[in-house]
């Protein structure tokens, strides 16, 4: 649908609102969007006819989200979208209005919103057998194991089924402990691996922090960010993108590597015991903005951890599943074996699930006592998580990550040279972020309000996009994986108009 043709909506529906100050101010706004914005592509076709919506008026719903939901539930937008309908890529609001999802309900939805054939195996199941618990046997909990280890190296074929990403780094934590006899748990600075109150002891991003003791023994090091940190070159990372920084590193050789590992070993050496329980990271930081680390620096973290005793931990909640395109798993493109791996969102594309996978020596060690979960390995999830592998394999869908990630990377990097309050572009696959800065040299975060009004052009133009970082100042992006290359670039011509209005916006201000 052309830029044009959705002004025109926003105008008309406007005009059935009556005459509210706020809907107005924001017709106004679409209209100076649609002046400034002179898209030269239209919104890629989509046959999907949405159904029509027949819930409670926007205002009602807005009014009970505000009575009735948690305040912690934040929602995105100045005016927050009542989503009504999803098909694969593509989201549909309240008004029928369609928008191009960029984030899949936060790196979630893998293979689709309501993809046909993970829908048509959970309507299935739910009419066969919805609960059991996996105090008894029942086919797809055997089916979906054995299926979900097939893809996982040797010696990495214990399964333990649990329901959010939470749950299974806190499930994580208890088998290193247990495993090990040992307690401390190294993380990185700017992780993100949960809200429980014992995996925020792992989370290191101020924001999910409360005033109340959380996670003892969790100790952070330094984060080997090659973008914002104080090394970091143009041949650190392994992405088709890299930073802008310059690199002075003999070849074969990586100057940023080695000085981020002197920082674990100093971690290593003055915060924690001489022995510990073990080392959690993931492969591509997710919340803090597909951060990456230097190529090399997992591999020796893992053989430093492992000498004093500690197991290591591989968190795929937002990299497994074939989302960096190179590899099923993020881990494998580090070249690193870990002793656990948890997962979660894409395990499900949206349904609750989760699971932890490990070696049968650290399962053991878990099995002297009861460990119970009453929803893991519930009937309905294993034949969607089944369902969700095998329309990875089917469709395609790593490849597609890896060559449309590729080529939204590439185009990334040509507006990155372009305008100068895009600091870098990183990531692999589709997996990316784009760090906004005030400018190339200072590398500080573009202001919020700046980021704010960039975010809410790019949804006014049909695009949506998620943010993180430690400020809020990267855009996060993180598809469903079955993004087409037109979609990819209707994408970027959205984000290039919406730069090209903050630039003329802020030479007129100027």
């Amino acid at each position: 649908m052309s830029l044009a043709r959705e002004a025109a909506g926003l105008l008309r529906r406007g005009s059935r609102l009556g005459a509210r100050l706020p809907w107005r101010r924001e017709l106004r706004r679409q209209q100076e969007l649609k002046n400034s914005a002179c898209l030269h592509s239209t919104m890629p076709p989509c046959d999907f006819v949405p159904e029509k919506y027949e819930s409670y008026p926007y205002e009602r719903m807005l009014n009970i989200r505000k009575g009735n939901v948690s305040p912690s539930h934040k929602t995105y937008y100045n005016k927050p979208l009542l989503l009504h309908q999803g098909h694969m890529q593509w989201l549909f609001d309240y008004e029928g209005r369609r928008y191009l999802d960029l984030f899949a309900g936060v790196a979630t939805v893998g293979v689709g919103h309501c993809h046909p054939k993970v829908t048509a195996a959970a309507q299935k199941q739910l009419g066969r057998l919805w609960h059991i618990s996996s105090i008894y046997m029942h086919p797809a909990i055997q089916e979906y194991t054995e299926k979900l280890a097939s893809l996982l190296p040797d010696p990495l074929k214990v399964i333990y089924l649990t329901n959010s990403g939470s749950e299974a780094n806190d499930l994580a934590m208890l088998m290193a402990r247990a495993y090990t006899r040992n307690f401390d748990i190294i993380c990185f600075r700017g992780g993100y691996h949960g809200g429980s109150p014992s995996t925020l002891g792992l989370t290191s991003i101020g924001s999910y922090k409360h005033c109340v003791p959380t996670g003892f023994g969790c100790q952070t090091t330094m984060l080997p960010d090659v973008f914002n940190g104080p090394w970091g070159g143009s041949q650190c990372r392994d992405s088709p993108v890299q930073t802008i920084r310059k690199c002075s590193c003999s070849p074969g050789s990586c100057d940023a590597k080695e000085r981020y590992i002197e920082q674990l070993k100093d971690t290593l050496a003055t915060c924690v015991p001489k022995k510990i329980a073990g080392f959690i990271a993931e492969p591509i930081q997710g919340v803090n903005g597909a951060v990456q680390y230097p190529m090399g620096f997992l591999k020796e973290a893992y053989e430093l951890v492992r000498e004093r005793g500690g197991v290591c931990i591989a968190d795929e909640v937002q990299t497994g599943f074939g989302r960096t395109g190179s590899h099923f798993w993020g881990f494998e493109g580090h070249g690193v074996m870990p002793d656990i791996v948890t997962m979660a969102k894409g395990i499900g594309n949206g349904f609750p699930m989760a699971a932890v996978v490990t070696k049968a020596e650290i399962a053991d060690s878990l099995a002297q006592n009861l460990h119970f979960n009453t929803f893991g390995g519930n009937p309905v999830a294993c034949v969607v998580g089944s369902a969700v592998l095998d329309a990875i394999a089917e469709d395609g869908l790593q490849k597609n990550s890896e060559a449309v990630g590729t080529h939204l990377l590439r185009e990334f990097a040509k507006l990155r040279d372009k305008f100068e309050i895009i600091g870098d572009v990183r990531g692999k696959g589709l997996m990316i972020g784009i760090q906004m800065v005030k400018d190339k040299e200072s590398r500080q975060p573009l202001p919020a309000e700046e980021m704010s009004q960039i975010f809410e052009d790019c949804k006014d133009l049909g695009v949506l996009l998620g943010k993180g970082g430690i400020h809020s100042q990267t855009f996060r992006i993180k598809p469903p994986m079955c993004i087409t290359k037109d979609d990819a670039d209707f994408a970027v011509e959205v984000f290039h108009a919406a730069l090209t209005r903050h630039k003329e916006k802020t030479a007129t201000a100027k």
